[in-house]
């Protein structure tokens, strides 16, 4: 068993993902931590129509976006906004 205070394993923190789409049918939490894939993170919709989720991301900056309903929308919430690799805009989440 690692029990070293800095492996990688302890470098992970919960991070909650809120989206306000309550007319969406289908919202997943889309990033760089996951290739951009719809399908690894989908979103739980909440009676007032808010989509959460919690991921567990490493230590750095995350890129990342909502895909809601096959479209890509960035979180006006976050805390900072760049360029995924195809130019799209998309949010940014510090994580330490």
């Amino acid at each position: 068993m690692n029990r070293n205070p800095y492996s990688a394993h302890r470098n992970l923190r919960a991070i909650n993902f809120f989206c306000q789409a309550p007319q969406a049918e289908k919202v997943s939490l889309i990033g760089d931590f996951n290739q951009w894939s719809p399908d690894t993170h989908p979103m739980r919709r909440s009676p007032d129509g808010t989509w959460t989720l919690t991921v567990e991301l490493r230590h750095g900056h995350h890129r990342y976006a909502f895909w809601v309903d096959g479209h890509l929308a960035i979180d006006p919430r976050a805390q900072g906004i760049t360029r995924n690799d195809q130019g799209q805009r998309v949010s940014l989440v510090p994580v330490s």
